[in-house]
């Protein structure tokens, strides 16, 4: 009788799925949050929360040996970096740009983050990266070209800075990305989160203090704030853990293509809620981009090994 044990690829792979439903719908939750509560209260409330709950949970773990968390001396570089790179950069950008942007095109265009990875990968020699992969990646980065066609055919001035911005921020991911992958193998997701927060937080703390103190904040509906508890714990929180132990155990060039699985799920998800429209041409962009995630994630005969390189 054939065992039905998942093996570790399998649950991170599952793990993944459900992480790409999470975030695919947390476009529309956050592009409704950010238009009632503002760019830098939401970001203000998530860089207090995040390391709140970050270290809430690690003592939990460490209990009365936090000290064994802290990272050692020659990683505290890397961990800065993973900081401001990966949660002040990264992360302001990204809620700057879906407030200029929707939320199907904030979806896609953060989908070429795994083109920047392969690129990263590639320069660096980390990973070995199977043709499969490049050319699927290529594919579905041509996918997000014929999406935004229309917006280029105007003019690349006219093309919508919140797509240009979300496009920095997806290569900003790439490289928080790679930088974090030495990190989370050796100190776990959760040290990953908490220590990057730590030098991260400060400085996005101090520039959205004044934003946040001077919001309407009474004025937020409950549901609002229900969804700022989804994008901020949930889809945040939860998912940078979830995302980080996902990268260590299937490899980066195996688990970025999974990121092209938001878009339609994040199109969907607008259509029916609010009410977001899409011509024949983002179809097939869309489509095409679909088609580029499906063969670089499976159309590989045999995996790379996740720690290859």
């Amino acid at each position: 009788m054939a065992s039905t044990t998942f093996s570790s690829q399998q649950w991170a792979l599952a793990a993944g799925l459900a992480l790409m439903t999470v975030w695919g719908v947390n476009f529309v939750v956050t592009k409704v949050v950010l238009a009632d509560l503002g760019v830098a209260p939401f970001l203000f409330l998530r860089f207090l929360i995040m390391p709140l709950l970050g270290f809430a949970l690690l003592v939990a773990v460490y209990r009365r040996h936090l000290a064994k968390s802290w990272p050692r001396r020659e990683d505290l570089p890397r961990f800065v970096a993973a900081g401001l790179i990966g949660h002040a950069a990264h992360v302001g950008i990204v809620m700057w740009g879906i407030d200029l942007s929707t939320p199907f095109s904030s979806s896609l265009v953060l989908t070429s983050s795994p083109l920047f990875t392969l690129l990263i990968l590639a320069l660096l020699g980390a990973e070995r990266l199977q043709r499969q992969q490049v050319l699927g990646t290529l594919l579905a980065f041509a996918g997000i070209v014929v999406f935004l066609s229309d917006k280029f055919a105007a003019g690349f001035a006219r093309a919508g800075i919140g797509d240009l911005v979300l496009l920095a921020a997806a290569s900003l991911f790439s490289l928080y990305t790679v930088i974090a992958k030495p990190l989370v193998t050796k100190y776990g997701p959760l040290n990953l989160m908490c220590y990057s927060l730590l030098f991260g937080a400060p400085p996005m703390l101090l520039v959205t203090l004044p934003a946040f103190v001077d919001a309407p904040l009474v004025q937020v509906s409950a549901g609002v704030w229900f969804a700022t508890f989804w994008a901020i714990v949930v889809s945040s929180f939860i998912g940078w853990i979830t995302w980080a132990w996902i990268n260590s155990v299937r490899g980066l060039a195996r688990s970025a293509p999974l990121q092209y699985l938001m878009p339609p799920i994040a199109g969907l998800t607008a259509w029916v809620t609010i009410g977001e429209t899409f011509t024949w041409l983002k179809v097939a962009g869309a489509a095409i981009t679909m088609a580029g995630v499906a063969w670089a994630q499976f159309g590989a005969r045999t995996p790379t090994p996740p720690d290859a390189g």
